[in-house]
């Protein structure tokens, strides 16, 4: 199968997917559901994902991850921010379900994975060839960091309603990102 080909039936699941997490809880849909509604057989699903973990890390390396990839790694991350923040609005019967995922694997789990091997990618990118002042801070635990915070205001800020625009979360999430401990306890 072409990647072209291979594309299509991975965004044809990964709809199904998300039409289905409108109806019901995600961790109680099945493989057969999602292949039923997305007009596919069972074995094709498993030559595209393991499982419906795997789809969702898809759904969000492609729709949220890889188009804010450039901007962050030209040093524009509010906007980048502002695109993740309006992506996750765009589905955001989508991803109010999944904040909900309860279950051995949660949403979170999923997306920091995705997150960190993004973040990771891109700072070993950005460090190549430099000599690390602080051992410590390797690239992995710096893209864990910080795919922490990106999580974590993301999650919380689909929990409380997305009650903010994409562009004042985005503010506030540089902003803590940007600030120190010290400095932001005195503006809050």
């Amino acid at each position: 199968m072409t990647k072209q080909g291979k594309n299509a039936i991975d965004v044809l699941l990964a709809e199904a997917l998300k039409e289905l997490a409108a109806k019901r809880p995600i961790e109680k849909i099945t493989i057969k559901e999602i292949t039923d509604k997305a007009g596919v057989i069972r074995p094709t699903f498993y030559n595209h994902f393991q499982d419906k973990y795997e789809l969702m890390e898809w759904i969000i390396t492609n729709e949220l991850l890889d188009p804010i990839y450039p901007l962050i790694s030209n040093g524009m991350v509010t906007e980048a921010m502002v695109l993740l923040f309006t992506n996750i609005q765009k589905d955001r019967v989508f991803y109010t379900k999944a904040v909900k995922m309860d279950g051995v694997i949660t949403f979170s789990d999923v997306a920091n994975k995705c997150v960190v091997r993004v973040l990771e990618k891109l700072f070993a990118e950005q460090c190549r060839g430099r000599h690390r002042r602080m051992p410590w801070l390797t690239t992995e635990v710096v893209a864990s960091y910080y795919g922490q915070t990106m999580c974590f205001a993301m999650m919380e800020w689909v929990k409380t309603g997305m009650n903010e625009s994409p562009k004042q979360m985005a503010e506030a999430y540089t902003y803590m990102i940007s600030h120190s401990m010290e400095e932001v306890m005195k503006e809050i």
